[in-house]
Parts: structure tokens; sequence; C-alpha cells
């Protein structure tokens, strides 16, 4: 950063289809399944996707009314919702286990609570973040826009939209704004990594996906001349 505040803030978002969201969108699918039977239940779920396969594993106390049959149902239903019905992973056909088991003593005294100490977090990591002005979420700019570009995929994904025409579900985006005395002026470059359909015509291509990203970007922003960039993902 210059002493002036000019300077160049970069920040990357992954859609719902990246694989680490399709794994967290499983697991939220298991616990909001046991809450929904029992709001004292206890689910402390880790899922792993990869070609063609889904495997759900952790500690849970919950009633008995969950099965493991309804958890592989509605894991399916979730990897439908997202949009994976492709070869190499299709919410129909991927091989999907539940290793899930009963909680561990040990951790159910760490995490109920009694009369002589606080309720506890399990092994569960700490997450911190902060508030910014510089949109109405109180996100950081790069953050909100990259989220934006991916959003605005998605939903013209699934109104069958022709600009989107071709695209799959994983993709990430990475969007670079200019700052001036500490605040953002424009972006200066934008790239999206997307999944696509076979001997998609990269030059269309872009041309759609930039229209998509001028619908995005505020005017001033778009005013500047921007870098974008659509590749496939390195992931995919």
């Amino acid at each position: 950063m210059r002493k002036d505040g000019d300077f160049l803030f970069t920040s990357e978002s992954v859609s719902e289809g990246h694989p680490d969201k399709v794994a967290d969108r499983i697991s939220d699918t298991v616990l909001d399944a046991y809450l929904a039977a029992d709001p004292e239940a206890r689910v402390a779920c880790e899922t792993l996707v990869t070609t063609n396969r889904i495997v759900m594993a952790g500690e849970v106390r919950g009633p008995e009314s969950v099965t493991s049959e309804q958890l592989i149902h509605l894991a399916r239903e979730a990897v439908k919702d997202i949009g994976y019905d492709q070869e190499g992973f299709s919410w129909r056909h991927a091989e999907a286990s539940n290793y899930l088991h009963a909680q561990s003593a040990d951790i159910a005294v760490g995490v109920d609570s009694t009369s002589d100490k606080d309720e506890g977090a399990g092994d569960q990591g700490i997450m911190f973040g902060y508030a910014s002005n510089e949109t109405d979420t109180l996100m950081p700019a790069p953050l909100y826009y990259a989220h934006r570009i991916l959003h605005t995929i998605r939903d013209l994904r699934r109104a069958g939209d022709a600009r989107v025409a071709g695209l799959q579900p994983d993709a990430k985006s990475q969007v670079t704004l200019r700052y001036v005395n500490g605040r953002p002026v424009g972006a200066t470059s934008v790239v999206i990594s997307t999944q696509h359909d076979e001997g998609a015509d990269q030059n269309a291509l872009r041309e759609r996906l930039l229209d998509v990203t001028r619908g995005v970007l505020p005017e001033a922003g778009c005013r500047r001349k921007t870098n974008f960039t659509p590749t496939r993902p390195a992931y995919s």
C-alpha cells in the first residue's frame, strides 16, 4: 500500500458446485435432518466428495428415526439441487456411504452444559471476520462482488438463461478492485474459472460471462478498462 492509500485488493469466491461447498451442503443437510427430529440433537458430520462418491462420517446423538437410508437420500437431493448430473459426479449414480455413529461419551461431557460450567463447543475451531461499510451487506467490496458474480451465474443457470448455456456448477471468481484514499473506485481485473461442456467456444463463453459481470459490477467500476479472464477450474 502506498502512503496515499492507492492500492489493489483481490478477493475470491467459490460456487455452490465447488467440492468443498458440496461437502458442506451435505453436512448441513445431515444437521438439519437431526434438528428437525430433535432440537437437542448433536451432530458432528464431515463429508467427503470425489468422483461419483459421497462419504459421510462423524458422531451424532439423536433419534433413531433419522435413518442411514434417509440421510443418503437427502445427500443425493442436495447434490441434485446443486445441479450435478454428470458422468463423473451425478446425484443419481454416485456411490453414497454413511459412517456416522453414536457420539463419544467423552465428547458429550465436553459439549453438554451443567450448573457449574458453561456449555462447550467440542473440538470445533474458532472463526472470525470483520464488517465494512463499503457495501450494504457490510462485506468488503471485492469479496461482495466475487460472491455476486457467482450467485448471478448460478441463478441464470438454474433459470436456463442462454448467457450461461453449457456451464456446470463448479466455478470460482476473483475480483480485484483499485482503492484510492482507502475507498474502492473501480475494478482492474476479474477472473472467472468455471466448468463447462466439452467443446465450448472460449471466445463466446468469454463474451457471455463478460456481459454477466458487467451487470453485477457498479457502472462506475466498469468504465475503467477491466482485464477479464475466464479459465477452466484447476480442481475440475
